[in-house]
Formats: C-alpha cells, sequence, structure tokens
C-alpha cells in the first residue's frame, strides 16, 4: 500500500497527469471498494448455496423420519395381529375341548374334526348382548328414494342417530378433510341448501367412505395409515381417541369398492369395524368397537367373502354383505352373519335392491329410522327397509 502511493505522487510529481491528488486517491478508492464488493457477493452467493443444501439435508432426514415411523406403525400392526391370532387358537382349542367328553373313547375322523374347527371358528358364542331394540330382521328392501345428486362419483352421507338430532353430514370423494353439515334433510335438498352449510375442516383427511357420526364425533380411517381409526370432535376439531386395528389395511373391504379398506357401521348396539383378511381367504373380519374409548370389545371372522362385494352394514349384530358385478348391474345382499347365531341362515332368500344406476360406493344405517343411507354414482339415495320382528 506504501509503494502503490510512493509511485502515485512521483507520477503526479512528473507532470504525467493532469488530475489533481484527490481525484486519483477517490479512483482508488472506489476500486478497492468495488473489488471489496464482489468479493462480499461471492460471499453471500456461497452462504445461500450452504442454506440451501442444508435445507435440502433437513427436508431428506424429515422424510427419512417419516418412513421410519411408517414402518414401526407398520411392525406394531404385525405384533398385534399376530397376538390377536394366537388368542383366537387358544379360544378354539378351549371350545373344542369343552366339547369333546374326557373320558369318552370316540374316534373321529380327520373331516369332523375340521368340520368342528371351521363351525368353532365361524360361530362362537356371542359376548354382545342384543339389547331390547334387537328383535327383528331384515325380510326385504321396500323402496328407493332418490334424495340429491351432488359431489364426486363416490362419497358418503349419513344422519346422525344421536336421540333429538336430524343433522345431515356429507363427505364427497375418497380422501378429503372438509365435512359439510346441513341441520336437517329438508335443509340438505332445499334450493338454498349452499348457504345453510356448515364447513367441518377435520384435523386429518380421511380415506375411503367408511366413516359415521354419533352424539357429536365422527368415526374414520385415517388417510395417512393403514389401520388407524380416529375419533374426532365436531365442534373444536380435536382428536379424542385413536386405535391402530389389528390386522385390518392390507386389502380392500370390498372388491368392488377398492378405495374403502376399513368401514365403520353403527346399529342398535353400536359402533362396528369392518375389514377383509387376506389371511382367512379374503373374508370380512368385523369388531365391535367402544364408541367411548375405541378399544376392541370382540372380533369375529364372517363366512362372507370381499370378492364382488361393493358395501355392507349392520341390523342388531346381524352382517349384511351386498354384491353386485364389475359391469353394474343390481345389486343383491347374498351372505349374512349373526353374531348371537338366532338368524336360521339356510332360510334367507337372496334380497335385491331396487333397479338404479351403477354401484354402491357406501352404505349407512340408521338405527332410528331403520333407512338406508346410500351414495349411489353421485346419487344420494335412501333405501326404506322392510324388517320385522323374530
Amino acid at each position: 500500500m506504501l509503494l502503490s502511493l510512493i509511485t502515485i505522487l512521483l507520477l503526479l510529481g512528473t507532470g504525467q497527469t493532469q488530475r489533481t491528488t484527490p481525484d486519483f486517491m477517490m479512483e482508488y478508492f472506489q476500486r478497492q471498494l468495488q473489488e471489496l464488493e464482489g468479493r462480499l457477493i461471492k460471499c453471500e452467493q456461497g452462504f445461500q448455496h450452504f442454506s440451501q443444501r442444508l435445507y435440502e439435508m433437513s427436508k431428506e432426514i424429515h422424510g427419512q423420519t417419516s418412513k421410519v415411523n411408517v414402518l414401526k406403525s407398520e411392525v406394531k400392526g404385525h405384533i398385534d395381529t399376530i397376538a390377536m391370532r394366537m388368542d383366537r387358537v387358544e379360544r378354539d382349542v378351549e371350545y373344542l375341548q369343552n366339547k369333546i367328553p374326557d373320558n369318552a373313547q370316540v374316534d373321529i375322523e380327520d373331516s369332523l374334526i375340521e368340520d368342528q374347527m371351521k363351525e368353532a371358528k365361524l360361530k362362537k358364542t356371542s359376548v354382545i348382548p342384543k339389547g331390547k331394540d334387537c328383535s327383528s330382521e331384515l325380510v326385504g328392501i321396500k323402496s328407493l328414494k332418490i334424495v340429491k345428486k351432488a359431489g364426486d362419483i363416490n362419497g358418503s352421507w349419513m344422519k346422525d342417530p344421536t336421540k333429538g338430532s336430524a343433522k345431515i353430514y356429507f363427505f364427497s370423494g375418497t380422501r378429503n378433510s372438509t365435512i359439510l353439515a346441513y341441520t336437517s334433510l329438508k335443509a340438505f335438498t332445499g334450493a338454498n341448501s349452499t348457504k345453510k352449510t356448515e364447513v367441518i375442516r377435520l384435523p386429518f383427511p380421511w380415506h375411503g367412505t367408511g366413516h359415521v357420526v354419533n352424539n357429536g364425533f365422527v368415526y374414520y380411517h385415517n388417510a395417512d395409515t393403514n389401520n388407524e381409526i380416529l375419533k374426532v370432535h365436531l365442534n373444536n376439531r380435536t382428536v379424542a381417541d385413536r386405535l391402530l386395528l389389528p390386522g385390518a389395511g392390507r386389502m380392500p373391504a370390498y372388491s368392488l369398492s377398492p378405495h374403502t379398506l376399513l368401514d365403520l357401521a353403527l346399529d342398535e348396539m353400536g359402533l362396528w369395524s369392518i375389514h377383509a383378511d387376506p389371511d382367512f381367504g379374503g373374508n370380512l373380519v368385523i369388531s365391535k368397537l367402544d364408541h367411548s374409548s375405541l378399544a376392541v370389545e370382540h372380533t369375529w371372522d364372517t363366512n362372507c367373502n370381499s370378492r364382488d362385494a361393493e358395501a355392507s352394514f349392520i341390523i342388531c349384530g346381524t352382517l349384511y354383505v351386498v354384491y353386485n358385478s364389475h359391469y353394474g348391474g343390481r345389486s343383491s345382499i347374498q351372505c349374512l352373519f349373526d353374531i348371537h347365531d338366532t338368524i336360521y341362515l339356510e332360510s334367507i332368500p337372496v334380497l335385491f335392491f331396487p333397479k338404479r344406476y351403477t354401484s354402491h360406493s357406501g352404505l349407512h344405517f340408521h338405527p332410528k329410522d331403520k333407512n338406508l343411507y346410500a351414495w349411489d354414482d353421485g346419487y344420494q339415495t335412501i333405501y326404506k327397509l322392510d324388517i320385522k320382528k323374530i
């Protein structure tokens, strides 16, 4: 720096430039500032590049952590499934031991043993009482009423069965987090229904069409999991409880409704879950759930298969499975499973639905008015059921 100043002064002294010393010094300092500014720009660019790399690494680590959490959830689900199945096997063995007298010397053929084991598995003694409202059975579908056409092709809608409530809840699509609520069926079908709509945003999106609403809570399958059921308070939108249902979520509950892995149902006895089990040939499995804590009270392996099924519903502890064809047609109830073993299934004829559009993506039974609330190719439909006392 000193040498540069001396050179500048010599040049000024010899008359090689006409500029004054202050002007020359200003140019020199400007060049130095420009060089310094360039270095600062490079430094800032390097810092931005480093920040971007740090952000990308953080994002990648977060993604890997999420995958690990999902795997942990799946492993826990498999462990719970194994434990549940071991418990079922133990109960089946105990059941068969009680059926065979200790002192009897009887030769039993292998085929007979297999039949007994199947019967024990399919027809376990129920631990859930029927209750005073369950002295009837479904004998037919009386009529069909098309209420409205709204929303996506697939969806579900229902009426809150809580005593004194007439609210209608509308779930459009197979993955969403917004529910539309109406004060009554009249408000839902009215010309100005959009003005009377309450928009409810859930903390997590749903998956499929198997949701139910009861007593101010919505129960649904969490879309970001294979087998998690959430109970969400409709007023404050908070998660009140959750359940990882053992063995569920590995295949669609109904082959004609592949969007639904977990189906939930309400009847006179309370809350139920329905799913298909690939380890049981794709047959449906039903579980009675405690609506308060979501605890599993009991589980039954049914004889109803998920193949060519489109939906199902439960009345007084009896599962009714609705079947159709891949090409569309007339739906019919072709399989029943009664947990109390009080219905003589062999005497039940095939129950056909009235002619309609294509196939049901959702069926929800209302235990008070004894109607089915159906979603049929975007049409909101009500089926009036023919129910007689046993």
